[in-house]
């Protein structure tokens, strides 16, 4: 029984490093890997949303950088690169999206719902100041004199 357990053991503790997949090689070509870094930065990652293909593991960011890898050797721009994201998964993909119309609630829509809210609490506060004393309920403690002091 003893060995048993030492084998189920075993097999948990090594179970992590059978499932752990080998690093992607990098380029030989540092400059090139740079821009695909650079690129890749720029580009939102389709599963994680809140990452780059730079930074995620992803195997649909990974892929997405072995593209960006492949596109930038075939001597494209890194304006086609983007180009070519776009066309194919519309703004959502760029970590910073055009100025256009159909992204201007994306832009403008947080200032203008903070400066409507200032403007509401500005409003509802100098509309209760105008308000007499006997509009508000009294404190617990305005019925009588103040508590005096404990010793």
């Amino acid at each position: 029984m003893r060995w048993l357990l030492a084998g189920a053991a075993a097999l948990l503790l090594a179970w992590p490093a059978a499932q752990a997949k080998e690093a992607a090689p990098a380029t030989a070509d540092p400059a090139l890997e740079a821009r695909v870094m650079r690129v890749s930065a720029e580009l939102r990652c389709l599963v994680c949303q809140n990452e780059t293909i730079a930074a995620s593991n992803a195997e649909l960011a990974v892929d997405l950088r072995n593209q960006v890898r492949e596109m930038l050797r075939s001597g494209q721009t890194e304006k086609q690169v983007f180009d070519y994201m776009t066309a194919r998964y519309g703004d959502f993909v760029l970590y910073r999206p055009p100025l256009k119309s159909t992204t201007a609630p994306l832009w403008f829509g947080p200032p203008i719902l903070l400066a409507a809210g200032l403007a509401g609490l500005w409003w509802l506060l100098r509309r209760r100041s105008r308000l007499p004393a006997d509009q508000f309920e009294p404190d617990e403690n305005d019925d009588g004199p103040p508590d005096r002091p404990r010793s």
